[in-house]
């Protein structure tokens, strides 16, 4: 199982606005897109200080399924139009891990 994770930051004003089109529309349409083998994603926010930090985790089950939801060059940030427009900054490349113990709600 592979881990992907990314992380965005925006400001205080813009943080619910920007969970929200998370949780409303990006996800979803994520999910909906992919072939088997994505698994879900999580999403952690954090405040700090005069932003707001938010992290993804997509899990998959393989580097061939990530490629198919980030193209060849895997590792470079999927960040939707509508997102960048409410984030300050954002990583531009996502990373990779491979999950050598996963925790209960990921087999």
């Amino acid at each position: 199982m592979i881990c992907r994770i990314w992380h965005g930051w925006t400001s205080p004003a813009q943080a619910d606005a920007y969970e929200a089109l998370l949780r409303d529309e990006v996800f979803f349409g994520i999910a909906a897109s992919l072939p088997q083998g994505y698994r879900g994603i999580e999403l952690l926010r954090r405040a700090a200080e005069d932003e707001v930090e938010f992290m993804t985790l997509m899990w998959f089950d393989s580097l061939d399924v990530v490629r198919t939801f980030a193209g060849p060059d895997y590792q470079q940030a999927v960040v939707p139009p509508a997102a960048r427009l409410l984030l300050k900054r954002y990583d531009a490349q996502s990373i990779h891990f491979e999950v050598r113990i996963a925790g209960p709600a990921h087999p």
